[in-house]
């Protein structure tokens, strides 16, 4: 490792890191893979606590007679908020610094699980699940992940947010197999506990280890050979947000990112990730197995978006997002033929090759945020990563309208199908329009 530590005690978050001593020894280990390390076990958590409602939509249906679409509802407010925090949370933490962010996010997230026991209409289950677990959870959305490695890594940037991207499959393929179990066999309301201890258990290590920027510790970032410029201070956390949209939404770049991105989040968190275990049960597949199938998706996305990672350092973003994106669209129009009522090779097929692209666009849209907004691309990924949720949650509400009309989700799998070919233009486009960078507003 070949960063190194100053030999005087931590800095002062507000001293500018160019009047930082020159480091004098090399650390075994830089604390950025702690950091790396604590952030990868938040996102395993926000990625876990937010698969719960795929598993509650029948078992709700049944107890309380709310239909699919009701139901939906809940899962679009939390998908919409999730989205809309980031760009707000990026902000935050750099106003009042990570661990307090999202030690209260991972707080809320505990207390809007625990108040769901004791709902008995909808407008709790969307106060409850849709707005305080999307809240917490969307203060630790990918802006979290472009925070730490903007600050911690400028040697394998690409690497990192691969891995911790792929932190959210990770946390599917612990939680849900866990929370079919519990529902199955103590009800949903044993797995809404699960997730509120959980919360809070993850918050302990944020206190404890969770620190703001190298420059505390006396470090230069991983891989860098000389300080970082100093961190802009002062301005208003909303102030900042908006005024670094508007200067964005200048950008040919932005939109076609932000339009693109929106595609992904309808056709993974919004469609596979909300209905494919109502889906799959509609065709006689059991719930434990279809959770199973879902947590398998997250095993090859973990695989998938490490990868994408590690190729975002080697080669061109634009390509990688249009590969992506092509072969996403080709598996979703198939899988209407695959489902059936016991396990088959064919929808194994499928969550293996689907499961390799889940969310292998975050590393190459990540890096072409830095490509054209610099060091506003924390907060542009924020906006982008907004205009993502709101894709999933309008599809996860649609979705759930066309299952009660029509019977079944046929229609919106082809319909995604569909978006990931607008997607490939959208990326085409981008890729035509050059890589030159919007300069950043004035403060």
């Amino acid at each position: 490792m070949n960063e190194t530590a100053a030999p005087t005690g931590p800095a002062d978050p507000t001293t500018p890191t160019d009047a930082l001593p020159v480091p004098a020894r090399t650390p075994r280990v830089h604390y950025a893979w702690v950091v790396a390390g604590v952030s990868l076990l938040v996102l395993l958590g926000s990625a876990g606590f937010r698969s719960t409602p795929g598993l509650m939509m029948d078992p709700l249906h049944t107890e309380f007679g709310w239909s699919m679409a009701t139901i939906s509802s809940a899962s679009s407010v939390n998908l919409t908020l999730y989205g809309l925090t980031a760009p707000f949370a990026a902000a935050l933490m750099d106003r009042f610094g990570v661990r307090l962010v999202v030690v209260c996010a991972l707080l809320t997230i505990s207390v809007g699980a625990g108040l769901t026991m004791l709902m008995r209409q909808p407008w709790q289950l969307v106060l409850c699940w849709g707005v305080l677990v999307g809240l917490g959870s969307g203060s630790m959305a990918g802006a979290f992940a472009t925070t730490i490695t903007g600050r911690w890594f400028r040697a394998r940037q690409g690497l990192v947010t691969g891995v911790l991207t792929a932190a959210g499959a990770a946390g599917n393929l612990v939680f849900l197999p866990l929370g079919a179990w519990l529902v199955e066999q103590h009800g949903w309301r044993s797995a809404v506990v699960v997730v509120s201890l959980a919360a809070s258990a993850v918050a302990v290590p944020v206190l404890l280890l969770m620190r703001e920027r190298p420059a505390d510790l006396g470090l230069f970032p991983y891989g860098a050979t000389e300080p970082p410029p100093a961190p802009a201070g002062g301005e208003r956390v909303l102030a900042r947000s908006l005024r670094v949209l508007r200067q964005a939404a200048r950008s040919r770049a932005f939109w076609l990112l932000a339009g693109s991105f929106a595609i992904c989040g309808a056709t993974t968190a919004g469609l596979v990730g909300t209905h494919f275990i109502p889906a799959a049960h509609d065709h006689g597949l059991p719930v434990t197995t279809a959770a199973g199938l879902l947590a398998l998706i997250g095993v090859f996305d973990v695989i998938g978006t490490v990868a994408s990672g590690w190729f975002t350092d080697r080669f061109d973003a634009g390509r990688l997002l249009i590969v992506y994106y092509g072969l996403r669209g080709l598996s979703l129009l198939v899988l209407p033929q695959l489902f059936a009522g016991s396990l088959e090779p064919p929808i194994l097929a499928f969550v293996i090759f689907y499961g390799l692209d889940w969310v292998a666009t975050v590393p190459p849209t990540v890096a072409l945020c830095r490509r054209h907004f610099g060091e506003d691309a924390p907060i542009v990924f924020g906006w982008a990563l907004a205009c993502h949720q709101i894709g999933a949650a309008v599809v996860a509400g649609l979705a759930g309208f066309a299952r009660d009309a029509l019977g079944d989700y046929d229609l919106a799998w082809y319909a995604a199908g569909g978006l990931c070919a607008v997607a490939v233009l959208l990326c085409l486009a981008l890729r035509s329009g050059g890589a030159e960078r919007t300069a950043p507003a004035p403060s």
